[in-house]
């Protein structure tokens, strides 16, 4: 059996024609298995899902709970049969919920690894990686550009701000599912006790993440009145979550001569960081970096390497370099969430 008789891409996605199903379709399919939460990837309006516990929650919470006709659980590492294919659900370490799906069928195993990172994340289960024929990954931030310093040192890096201007607000710009909560556990880890202050575009995913039992401290979401009453001083010294295109609105004039700052492995880029007005670029990402993209390839000792979206030719050159064959896919509409989506859903819209 060829690789391509097992998965395809298609417009709509990838599809397997032996199970009758897709792989986080871009379009609402009769039947859909899905990675993670994030947009790009969880879309509204299949006819089926099947998604780990955590990303079924998730989308009910992103899109309402009649986002799709029915729902299945995928128990972590538990094998699911669909026609006469295995698929198994194993952590990504991308986000809360997400994971890589393995499709088996025939003797022939591929990995789909939908969005991952291999740093560690107090927020969710690490990726673990699956020995494979074929690995289909991401390629995000596939450039040699792109190392990520330790997420730990970014977020002393905050606090070092923090302390330097106590008398500012620190607005930071994080995507509100996964990289919002991830900097709450980072910034808990280093010490830091005060009450963290949230847009309330972040607050329900925040509150679902505390529900699983991630402990993210004291958080306060930022009323609609911005402590009118008490002056703008009121939030000097503090730490403000917000979605990235919260701190060019209107919303964040009520804080005091703020320093703005955005968690993104885009800032590794500094013309980038300029471009969008950021004081304090910090660079944490929910992707792998080149370095952990290479790794990762390695260690699940594929021959085939198929790159979903990203840098995908730079990726597929490196493979070229060590022997591996690497084909992009040129796959339409996934992209880095909050770069490629709307930050605050109908549902989530309340500032």
């Amino acid at each position: 059996m060829k690789p391509s008789d097992l998965l395809t891409p298609t417009p709509a996605g990838l599809y397997c024609p032996a199970a009758d199903i897709y792989i986080d379709p871009v379009r609402p399919v009769a039947r859909a298995l899905i990675t993670h939460g994030h947009s790009d990837h969880a879309r509204a309006g299949h006819g089926a899902v099947l998604a780990t516990r955590e990303t079924l929650a998730i989308m009910a919470l992103r899109y309402g709970e009649a986002f799709t006709g029915s729902q299945q659980v995928a128990a972590p590492g538990e094998t699911t049969r669909i026609g006469a294919v295995d698929f198994r659900f194993v952590p990504a370490g991308h986000v809360l919920g997400s994971a890589q799906i393995v499709v088996e069928h025939k003797g022939l195993r591929i990995v789909v690894s939908g969005d991952y990172k291999r740093e560690r994340d107090p927020t969710c289960a690490p990726f673990e990686p699956v020995p494979c024929d074929v690995f289909i990954t991401e390629a995000t931030f596939g450039l040699p550009v792109f190392r990520h310093p330790p997420a730990h040192a970014e977020a002393a890096k905050l606090l070092d701000s923090v302390r330097l201007f106590p008398d500012r607000t620190h607005i930071v710009g994080a995507y509100s599912l996964g990289k919002a909560q991830r900097l709450m556990a980072l910034i808990r880890e280093a010490g830091y006790e005060r009450p963290i202050f949230i847009h309330g575009a972040v607050e329900k995913i925040t509150e679902f993440y505390q529900a699983q039992g991630i402990p993210l401290g004291e958080i306060r979401k930022v009323e609609p009145s911005g402590r009118k009453a008490e002056g703008r001083k009121a939030f000097a010294g503090e730490i403000v979550i917000c979605p990235p295109s919260a701190i060019q609105d209107l919303w964040s004039r009520r804080f005091p001569d703020p320093v703005t700052a955005f968690a993104s492995g885009w800032m590794r880029v500094r013309a980038r960081a300029r471009q969008k007005g950021v004081e304090l670029p910090l660079i944490i990402s929910d992707h792998a970096d080149w370095d952990d993209l290479q790794a990762t390839i390695r260690e699940v000792q594929a021959n085939e390497i198929w790159i979903t979206h990203g840098e995908a030719e730079a990726l597929a050159h490196w493979c070229g370099t060590v022997g591996l064959k690497g084909m992009p896919l040129h796959l339409v509409g996934y992209g880095d969430e909050g770069e490629a989506e709307p930050e605050a859903k109908p549902a989530e819209a309340s500032a």
